[in-house]
């Protein structure tokens, strides 16, 4: 009994400092931002962009055009190339191209890009909070409209026309045929309307996929937003300069005058309205109290953005 007791002494470790050690448990980090969280943070976005050069806006937004286009080029590949299902079970072939479209959103959210109908939203957010003062929502706003214009017209004509892949039927007459039923169809308010019902859509997305910590949950938490937009046939105005531009390219009956009248301005103005409906309520619900200074943004400029919980390199302590 004595030599179990004296085993035991001799295999538990000696403490000569008189402390007691301790066991900490790990915190738990939650997956997804608390709603206010999310709203600070995209206010922080839109402050940054507001503090980014021009220069840098303008390609970024250029990007974000040809991102988007990958996706709405896999959904006219898709739709147009199903003919014979289209015929038969028209929403099964619309619900397959919203599958797809995703996938560029998804890319300008992981990549940083700008993208104007999520910066509709984020930027009168900041606004309101007199984080930016409001000449930055129509300069950011014009800069990013032709910055993704330019990337769409540029994927429209040589990665879509040039290159040969719309050029044949079925995909030629499709693409045609879907600029009638896109924008020469329908009336300006319905195309309005449909433009409203898009941007609360990709705002949600871009909310949920704000408020998601791990890639995986941003893709997820975007991913079905914008199916269901797509599926249901609403009107986004960067999607339509890829797909209507290259309509008009292989010569459908949508003329550039009539594009511009009709669906250029219809969609925009219902996507700005759309995007309000996320916007305002979430300055309204989560930042009454919340004021840009409190947390030093107003100089922050984009690439120096970082969570609140991260470890400052050596590099950026010297700095």
């Amino acid at each position: 009994m004595l030599a179990h007791a004296s085993n035991s002494i001799l295999a538990a470790p000696l403490d000569f400092s008189g402390s007691h050690t301790t066991t900490t448990t790990p915190m738990y980090t939650p997956s997804t931002l608390k709603p206010a969280e999310v709203a600070v943070a995209l206010v922080e976005q839109a402050v940054a962009k507001h503090n980014t050069r021009l220069d840098k806006t303008f390609f970024k937004a250029v990007l974000a055009g040809v991102m988007l286009s990958f996706g709405g080029l896999l959904d006219l590949i898709i739709s147009g190339g199903s003919a014979g299902l289209t015929a038969s079970n028209p929403g099964i072939v619309k619900v397959l191209g919203g599958l797809v479209f995703p996938v560029g959103l998804v890319m300008i959210v992981l990549q940083g890009l700008d993208l104007l109908t999520s910066n509709l939203m984020i930027f009168p957010m900041a606004v309101m909070k007199r984080a930016i003062p409001w000449w930055s929502i129509p300069v950011n706003w014009i800069v990013v409209f032709f910055g993704n214009l330019v990337g769409s017209l540029f994927f429209a004509a040589i990665l879509a026309k040039y290159d040969g892949l719309m050029v044949d039927d079925p995909y030629a007459s499709y693409v045609r045929a879907f600029a009638i039923t896109k924008a020469i169809t329908p009336g300006w308010y319905q195309i309005f309307l449909r433009g409203i019902g898009c941007n609360w859509l990709v705002c949600i997305a871009v909310w949920q996929g704000t408020g998601a910590r791990d890639t995986l949950s941003k893709i997820v938490s975007v991913w079905f937003p914008i199916f269901v937009f797509v599926a249901c046939g609403f009107d986004h105005v960067i999607a339509n300069m890829f797909s209507l531009s290259l309509s008009i390219m292989l010569h459908s009956e949508l003329t550039t005058d009539l594009y511009i009248r009709k669906s250029l301005i219809a969609s925009l103005i219902g996507n700005i309205i759309g995007a309000l409906f996320v916007g305002l309520p979430a300055v309204y619900f989560y930042l009454g109290d919340w004021h840009a200074d409190s947390d030093g943004m107003r100089d922050v400029e984009e690439a120096r953005i970082e969570r609140k919980t991260s470890v400052p390199s050596d590099s950026e302590k010297t700095a």
